[in-house]
């Protein structure tokens, strides 16, 4: 259950009726099928704030991309049913004994992702898993590399604030001898999005319940 004083807690109560909408087929919005492995339901876009639905789990897409990355913005996210682990990586930089190459990730507004290798060569070291349960917040800031980790076979729903800040870069971790290559968000569809909307619905709505 969330916490009453948590300040998520009203973004929650301001999106849940959007999903509702989106369950009853009054309002068409497809999901978009997310390089790193999860459904992206983006509800809200207002300057260099935005507000996303992720939807992780059995059923899901997986990974096309390497997922160690540094978002250019700094976000919050609220776990509103299951589990989802973050890693946090500490990078610097190393040209003797690298164990990644930095590739930035350019991405359009027609849904591809230019995912190009720059000549930063990094040791990256991965943390240990902080895992978040439903109810709780997590923040990661811009520029902060981390993976998102959850458990296979289960399933798990975080509601995500992000404010995007000037001169940042989207940003991954790759093999030292990667090429350049593109991805693209497809669309996941109205009807499996209705339906995966509606599935989720039922676990928020339980878990609130709690």
């Amino acid at each position: 259950m969330d916490a009453p004083d948590d300040p998520m807690r009203a973004h929650v109560d301001t999106f849940v009726p959007v999903l509702e909408e989106i369950a009853s087929g009054k309002r068409d919005l497809p999901a978009v099928r997310h390089p790193l492995g999860f459904l992206c339901l983006p509800l809200l876009r207002e300057g260099a704030d935005g507000v996303c639905l992720h939807l992780f789990g059995a059923g899901r897409p997986t990974a096309e991309v390497p997922p160690l990355h540094a978002h250019s913005w700094e976000l919050r996210s609220h776990v509103l049913y299951g589990e989802v682990g973050n890693v946090r990586v500490r990078v610097r930089d190393d040209a003797d004994t690298p164990t990644h190459r930095v590739f930035e990730v350019h991405s359009g507004a027609d849904g591809v992702d230019e995912i190009r290798p720059t000549s930063r060569l990094v040791r990256g070291e991965e943390g240990p898993v902080r895992t978040s349960p439903a109810g709780e917040t997590y923040a990661l800031g811009a520029g902060e590399f981390h993976t998102t980790v959850v458990t296979p076979g289960r399933s798990a729903a975080t509601l995500v604030l992000g404010r995007s800040l000037p001169g940042g870069r989207d940003l991954s971790l790759g093999p030292l001898d990667g090429r350049p290559r593109r991805t693209v968000r497809r669309l996941y569809g109205t009807e499996a999005t209705v339906r995966a909307v509606r599935t989720a619905l039922g676990r928020i709505h339980a878990q609130r319940r709690a």
